[in-house]
């Protein structure tokens, strides 16, 4: 059995990607490995018997002056890192987002030390130095993989410039540590990431693709006709928000039910007082047993995304309660959703046609449901924890 460093930035519940990170965690334990987790200090953290090795991480709430250096390059965690090696046999390291907080710093000790690195890419980190292909809410690919100084003048990171050159200098910096050749192997978590991974650069023996996965053990499926459309993720224009709620508008028989919090908010409360659209609720941030009844308890789940998505854990959460999805056919979306049977695809930022399959499901509560069960059928065949580990472990044995 191996020894597996669980590498990424949080030691809590923050997005899909720390959801992952855990999750996988477990998987390997129940198969027989060891996983040591090594993360950034934070108040929020999880308990570890590890902990005393996170080290530091910037701090971008109350930044200092040494904050933006320690961005670009953590002394804390390299010797972190260091006094783990001394102490510790590691067969393999796995990374999932470990950039901003450990940063590619310390990557050079673990490969000097003959450890094979490996990591699931969740975005698009190492050809977008803001990490998501999008400059100011639409999709862009003009650094092309790697002439980062082209984010400079469209200031990529929330319109400012200073973020945007601290992105760029980062993504340089990284590169040089090794963010790209000091990997054994990418795993990509859709076929798009990957081939887009691979237009930009990664070789293609190099990255393959392996999709999220839910343990539809800890999921209870409903199959009762559900009371409205649930919409749950960030309030964000590049989630497709707008688009959302202008093809819902019209649809007043057909509640729908936002579940989130983002930087749209206000934008999206004032869209629905403008419009007496009172069947639109904004419900805010839920978790745990809160979002699992709203998700158990809807009609189906609406990702309407004008980004490039990946493995949205979103689509797969809403199959293993037994809810079909609309989503748009960007991304990796299309990899998850079998349009007609277990929901439906959409052209992105298409409002009409967003429209009709919202009323379709409002109005066909029954075919809804057959197709939840077909998508939970779905989860259990083919992204399951068993089958997830085995892709998973067949890439470790490869570099080892």
């Amino acid at each position: 059995m191996l020894t597996i460093l669980n590498v990424s930035q949080n030691h809590f519940v923050r997005g899909g990607s720390d959801r992952y990170f855990f999750t996988m965690a477990e998987i390997l334990q129940k198969n027989g490995h060891k996983v040591i987790p090594f993360t950034a200090a934070h108040p929020k953290n999880e308990p570890s018997e590890w902990d005393e090795y996170f080290p530091r991480a910037a701090d971008f709430e109350n930044p200092g002056p040494i904050d933006p250096l320690r961005f670009l390059y953590s002394r804390d965690a390299v010797k972190s890192i260091q006094r783990l090696l001394k102490n510790t046999e590691i067969d393999i390291a796995h990374f999932h987002i470990y950039y901003g907080k450990l940063t590619a710093s310390i990557l050079g000790h673990l490969k000097d030390a003959d450890i094979p690195l490996i990591q699931t890419l969740h975005e698009y980190k190492i050809t977008c130095p803001v990490y998501s292909h999008l400059s100011n809410d639409e999709i862009c690919e003009d650094c092309e993989g790697k002439h980062f100084w082209r984010a400079l003048p469209k200031r990529c990171n929330r319109r400012s410039l200073a973020r945007t050159a601290l992105s760029v200098v980062e993504s340089y910096v990284s590169r040089y540590l090794g963010s790209v050749d000091k990997f054994d192997h990418f795993i990509s978590v859709s076929h798009f990431l990957r081939k887009k991974m691979i237009q930009y650069g990664v070789p293609e023996d190099k990255i393959s693709t392996v999709h999220n996965f839910t343990d539809v053990t800890n999921f209870t499926p409903n199959f009762d006709e559900g009371d409205y459309l649930l919409y749950f993720g960030r309030v964000h224009r590049s989630k497709g928000i707008f688009t959302l709620i202008e093809a819902a508008a019209p649809i007043k028989h057909v509640p729908l039910y936002i579940v989130g919090d983002g930087e749209a908010m206000s934008e999206v409360r004032q869209f629905i007082e403008n419009n007496g659209c009172e069947h639109i609720q904004l419900l805010g941030f839920k978790q745990g047993d809160e979002l699992k009844e709203l998700i158990q308890k809807s009609i189906c789940t609406v990702l309407p995304s004008e980004w490039y998505e990946n493995c949205p854990m979103s689509v797969l959460e809403s199959y293993a309660y037994g809810k079909p999805v609309i989503g748009a056919d960007i991304g990796g979306i299309p990899e998850l959703i079998a349009d007609g049977e277990d929901g439906f695809l959409v052209p992105s930022a298409a409002t009409e046609a967003l429209r009709e399959k919202l009323l379709w499901m409002g109005e066909n509560k029954g075919g809804a449901v057959e197709m939840g069960r077909i998508g939970r059928t779905k989860m259990e065949r083919e992204f399951n924890a068993e089958i997830h580990y085995q892709k998973i472990f067949n890439i470790y044995d490869k570099v080892l």
